[in-house]
């Protein structure tokens, strides 16, 4: 097959679970041989990396390309026997007359945290939503659990859902714990550290964290500082105390996850939630909120309810009663041994080969 799949992710401000999920399902594509891979990339810059893809650089800005994704398959090669969306952005048409079109829809969070987007943020996943149920032949892979259902109460037929399973695993080698030393060390970090890792924005309610985090401390200095890594987001957070170091490289961040004390991740809402099973994945112990579907159901984290600061920093001590030899950090990686990039690309293989 020729695959063409929308790279823009990759450009955007706050790139967050979504370019996770590109790279990782275009790198688990090629690893299978699935066919020609063609990325769409708009004029911003774009690291792709050690990305086995063809780029196509369309010569448009990635806000303007995104507008016109909504009408036309700017930059859609005519020989693409499917063309894959992976986000909202689209394109959702172009290729040949008989070319399978699909979109990933990763969650409905604009309707469940309302406030923590932009007016025109909401506007823009409602109109692109509208615009997908109309579109009959374009089919609709979902990643969060419940997400179908919701779907289907939204209008879309069920026989469009195709249900893909993310992953955690990637070929990326964790950064030295020297290398991890020396970058907390710049940030004046010396010893144990509790790691938040995600976008900075309200709705991942970071500023509940850090007030938990503090508290929960004072019994148990172990923990350490609250070190926070990612990008800024949309709307102001304050941290108190936290150590924010802001983005890494995919070895660091690998590389603080091996190395942190407890990983925290506690969003009031969240799609799936891929930092605390990549955390896992490195054996990590793990603190995280009720309301993330990925470490739900996983007895290996101390869940809290994200709204009861007096619940996360009783999961935070709770989580250093765990042990951290190395046959506790072996189940937690065994805790997530099956999500995988692979399965996630047969998940697409399945849902474009069906009829």
């Amino acid at each position: 097959m020729n695959i063409t799949v929308s790279l823009d992710q990759l450009s955007r401000p706050q790139p967050g679970g979504i370019a996770t999920y590109v790279r990782g399902l275009v790198a688990a594509l090629a690893s299978l041989e699935a066919g020609d891979l063609v990325g769409l990339t708009p004029s911003d810059p774009v690291d792709l990396g050690a990305l086995a893809i063809t780029p196509r650089r369309i010569g448009l800005p990635v806000g303007v390309l995104t507008r016109l994704w909504s009408r036309w398959p700017v930059g859609v090669p005519s020989g693409s026997d499917v063309v894959h969306a992976t986000s909202l952005a689209g394109p959702f048409g172009g290729g040949r007359s008989a070319a399978v079109h699909s979109v990933a829809v990763h969650d409905l969070l604009w309707r469940d945290e309302p406030d923590a987007t932009t007016a025109h943020g909401r506007r823009f996943h409602e109109g692109r939503l509208r615009l997908i149920r109309r579109r009959s032949d374009v089919r609709v892979f979902t990643s969060s659990p419940g997400l179908d259902d919701r779907l289907v109460d939204d209008g879309f037929d069920r026989s469009r859902l195709h249900r893909i399973h993310l992953g955690v695993d990637d070929d990326t080698t964790p950064a030295a714990p020297a290398a991890v030393a020396r970058l907390l060390a710049d940030a004046g970090v010396e010893g144990p550290f509790t790691l938040y890792a995600g976008t900075r924005e309200p709705r991942k309610n970071i500023e509940r964290l850090a007030r938990a985090h503090a508290q929960a401390r004072v019994a148990a200095p172990e923990l350490g500082p609250l070190v926070i890594v990612g990008p800024s987001g949309w709307g102001s957070v304050t941290l108190d105390d936290a150590v924010v170091i802001g983005r890494v490289t995919r070895e660091l961040l690998r590389g603080l996850y091996r190395d942190a004390t407890v990983v925290a991740y506690v969003p009031r809402n969240e799609g799936w939630g891929l930092p605390p099973v990549e955390a896992l994945a490195q054996g990590s112990r793990v603190v995280s909120s009720t309301t993330t579907p990925s470490v739900r159901a996983n007895a290996e984290v101390d869940l809290a309810d994200p709204l009861d600061v007096d619940a996360i920093a009783d999961a935070l001590r709770r989580s250093l009663e765990r042990p951290d030899t190395p046959e506790a950090r072996a189940r937690r990686r065994a805790s997530v041994a099956e999500l995988t990039w692979r399965q996630c690309a047969l998940d697409h293989l399945a849902g474009w080969r069906c009829e």
